[in-house]
């Protein structure tokens, strides 16, 4: 996400809407209720006043330079006072304007020099309040452009709290946050954003998603990241957000390292139901981990997909290779229906749960179902990967609501990490067709 300083352009504006009256204007005011409330200016600061006017309209800034002095020198009332800062910050920020000539860089490299006419007009308590506000805005940006966050939001917090409007500030608070180190403050921060957008009948900008997954990434904040994660296959469900989405949870970041062979598996498998595997690459390592952990005919059907798609060249070795070992361990598996009676008559759910195994692998998922429960039944010593397989092949022969009962049994990590992905996965999929 991208939020760019508009100090410049801000400064600019708040300087013409900071509500001050022309000393000239003030002396033609007639009726007493009106001269009760004008501000209370001395002659001889309504006289210096007059040139510096002329000056700064003309955009004259050498000749608005003296006048400057020597109206800050005749300013004795307190409304005086208050006058000459708004014509010092007007005199600033003009000569900033023509000296930078339209270059943003030039501007923000020199609007330090607006901090102290600043903050004289937010300190003063003759400055109108929606000037306050306006002005802490503008001291929000500089800090932030200056890389002060503490500052930048102490300021931008206080500009929201005196009742500033803009479509940016919002996001202007979030991104100091985060660019200060406040990663669960400016997260937060953001998702409120984001539900304002939905509010309103708006998709928030996918940036936005992206810049929050970073962050948390960078921060190594496991279960905010997944929620984000996940946020962003919500609001962009396409196969390039999942595939992004599995990479950043279970192969690029921290919790790589965390997952067994079998565990990867089951999100090379999510990232296959979404059509989402990318590249030679991505069927390459599958179809190996596969054919390591004892699935040969998956691992057999993965390479010729990633033939079929022409993302597997034919004169691929290695994935040759790999095709012919996989059919070799599928002669020397046998029959599926030996396997089964092994699992019927075995003590414990062991064999059952590879039976069922080999037969998902094989898209047979009755039988995958069959064995999964068999197994479940004589008891397992890894419940927890026998019910995520299980989900697995309910919600992909269609039995969405049995999938999600089976998913939810599951209770450790990382597995019951896993299977929020294939939940979220079941919500959006017709599985049946997948």
């Amino acid at each position: 996400m991208k939020i760019t300083s508009r100090a410049a352009s801000a400064a600019i504006l708040l300087i013409a809407g900071a509500g001050m009256m022309a000393p000239a204007a003030i002396a033609a005011e007639k009726n007493k209720k009106e001269e009760a409330a004008a501000p209370k200016l001395s002659p001889e600061f309504r006289k210096a006043a007059q040139p510096l006017q002329a000056a700064l309209t003309a955009k004259d800034y050498a000749a608005a330079e003296p006048a400057l002095a020597a109206a800050e020198a005749a300013a004795s009332t307190e409304d005086d006072k208050y006058y000459a800062q708004v014509f010092r910050l007007q005199f600033v920020s003009g000569k900033l304007t023509a000296t930078a000539a339209g270059n943003a860089a030039a501007f923000a490299q020199g609007q330090g020099a607006l901090v102290a006419p600043l903050d004289a007009l937010i300190a003063n308590p003759k400055t109108p309040q929606a000037d306050v506000a306006r002005f802490n805005n503008v001291r929000g940006k500089i800090e932030y452009d200056a890389k002060h966050y503490k500052e930048a939001i102490a300021f931008w917090t206080r500009a929201r709290q005196l009742g500033f409007q803009d479509g940016d500030l919002g996001l202007s608070l979030v991104k100091a946050k985060l660019e200060g180190g406040d990663i669960a403050g400016g997260t937060a921060d953001l998702k409120h954003e984001i539900e304002v957008e939905q509010a309103a009948g708006r998709k928030a900008p996918e940036a936005w998603y992206d810049y929050a997954i970073a962050k948390l990434n960078a921060a190594n904040m496991r279960p905010q990241l997944i929620e984000w994660l996940q946020m962003k296959v919500k609001a962009y469900p396409s196969a390039k957000s999942w595939r992004n989405a599995v990479i950043i949870y279970g192969f690029a970041g921290s919790t790589s390292a965390q997952l067994d062979k079998r565990q990867k598996i089951d999100l090379w498998r999510l990232l296959h139901v979404n059509k989402a595997l990318a590249d030679q690459n991505d069927y390459a390592e599958f179809a190996q981990d596969l054919y390591d952990v004892g699935l040969p005919s998956e691992s057999k059907a993965i390479i010729e997909e990633g033939r079929a798609t022409g993302k597997i060249p034919a004169s691929s070795s290695n994935n040759n290779m790999l095709y012919n070992e996989s059919l070799n361990a599928i002669k020397a598996e046998g029959s599926l229906a030996a396997a089964e009676k092994r699992a019927a008559a075995a003590p414990n759910g062991a064999v059952a749960s590879a039976t069922g195994d080999a037969y998902f692998g094989n898209g047979n998922y009755a039988k995958a179902i069959e064995m999964y429960k068999l197994a479940l039944s004589k008891g397992s010593s890894k419940p927890d990967e026998v019910n995520t397989h299980l989900g697995m092949a309910l919600a992909l022969s269609g039995d969405k609501e049995a999938a999600r009962a089976a998913f939810n049994l599951v209770k450790t990590s990382p597995r019951a990490e896993i299977v929020t992905f294939w939940l979220l996965w079941l919500d959006q999929a017709t599985p049946a067709a997948a």
